[in-house]
């Protein structure tokens, strides 16, 4: 089917459950269904509107519709010499650039070259009245006042249907290093914040409780400079490691307890909390393996001036995403009403209630 047929088809499909306020849960692969809160309503497939619909190479932009797989986005922009500079994780191989700007979704890269946030330029979606809107467009600098496209990622689908996604992307670097060396927790924090402000070329840091792991990109001249002054052993296979943690497959992640999101300031000392844990953006991201209530998990991560998802595992008929206060509460639920008024899309996958 044509991608306008199918797109039209989506807004009926909208319109038809906005009439009878049927709620609709909204579908891709499904690779990113073990996210947010249990869902309900009826299944509505996005993953049929793919396709690229224009990449501009020389521009790095490049609009795609919102059912297209990872794979197949990275695998052309690759062919190019370009990637998108947010790492997104795949957690399967039908993911799909809807479910990951939906979800909101960056990897090791983050918090060196930005979150998939910072690199959307527009999209086009269709909200609860079933009408077909466009915010943003493809370049940097088109918007006046508040950028409603970004404020599409990271919304669970519950502001509208993506149809497509237009992005900033970048060059891929002449060459990546990693370099691996032993400390203790305390440490690495440490090494971690003071190299993310010097002028090296990193990537990507993390600690397994073990060894620091330092990701190098860049021209070779200045990654073999980087790697005399940082020192360290290089890890063999650096693509493969940062892939299994961008993918959750690193031997941490490999059991069925609740998993939690932990984003704190990055300087943080070690959060005294039973379990396991790894630190990945430099500090920024803990990640930790515990059985600990989510009462106990959030007030430690609010004490270091930052917020606690329950990522995977646990109970999800509760609040998996940080509680918010009042205020924010206030500004979630207008914005809920002002695009979805009949609450259709994705209800109560974000938060109860909305």
């Amino acid at each position: 089917m044509p991608s306008s047929d199918i797109s039209q088809a989506l807004i009926q499909a909208v319109t038809e459950a906005a009439d009878r306020r049927q709620p609709l849960q909204l579908c891709g692969s499904g690779s990113k269904d073990f996210l947010g809160r249990t869902p309900s309503g009826t299944s509505l497939d996005l993953t049929g509107h793919r396709g690229v619909i224009n990449y501009e190479p020389r521009e790095l932009v490049i609009t795609v519709r919102a059912g297209t797989r990872l794979a197949e986005l990275e695998a052309l922009l690759a062919a190019e010499g370009q990637m998108l500079p947010f790492e997104p994780p795949h957690f399967g191989p039908a993911a799909t650039l809807g479910g990951t700007a939906a979800c909101g979704l960056s990897g090791p890269r983050r918090p060196y070259a930005g979150a998939l946030r910072d690199f959307v330029l527009g999209v086009t979606l269709i909200n609860g009245r079933g009408e077909r809107l466009r915010f943003g467009g493809e370049v940097m600098k088109n918007v006046a006042g508040y950028d409603l496209s970004r404020l599409m990622v990271g919304a669970m689908g519950t502001l509208g249907v993506l149809l497509d996604v237009s992005m900033k992307v970048l060059p891929l670097p002449e060459v990546e290093r990693t370099l691996v060396q032993e400390c203790d927790e305390l440490q690495a924090i440490e090494r971690m914040n003071r190299l993310a402000g010097s002028p090296l070329p990193l990537t990507a840091a993390a600690f397994d409780g073990l060894k620091l792991f330092l990701r190098l990109a860049g021209s070779e001249q200045g990654v073999a400079a980087a790697q005399t002054q940082l020192g360290g052993e290089v890890l063999p296979d650096g693509e493969r490691f940062w892939h299994r943690v961008r993918e959750l497959e690193h031997p941490f992640f490999g059991n069925d307890r609740p998993l939690w999101r932990l984003s704190v300031a990055p300087g943080s000392p070690p959060l005294a909390l039973p379990g396991k844990q790894f630190i990945d953006w430099g500090g920024a991201q803990r990640w930790l393996v515990t059985d600990q209530s989510a009462e106990r998990v959030r007030e430690r991560a609010i004490q270091h001036g930052g917020h606690a998802q329950l990522f995977r595992g646990g109970e999800r008929t509760g609040e998996v995403n940080h509680p918010l206060a009042g205020p924010l509460l206030r500004l979630h639920q207008q914005l809920k009403q002002a695009f979805d008024p009949k609450g259709i899309f994705n209800p109560g996958r974000l938060y109860a209630g909305f």
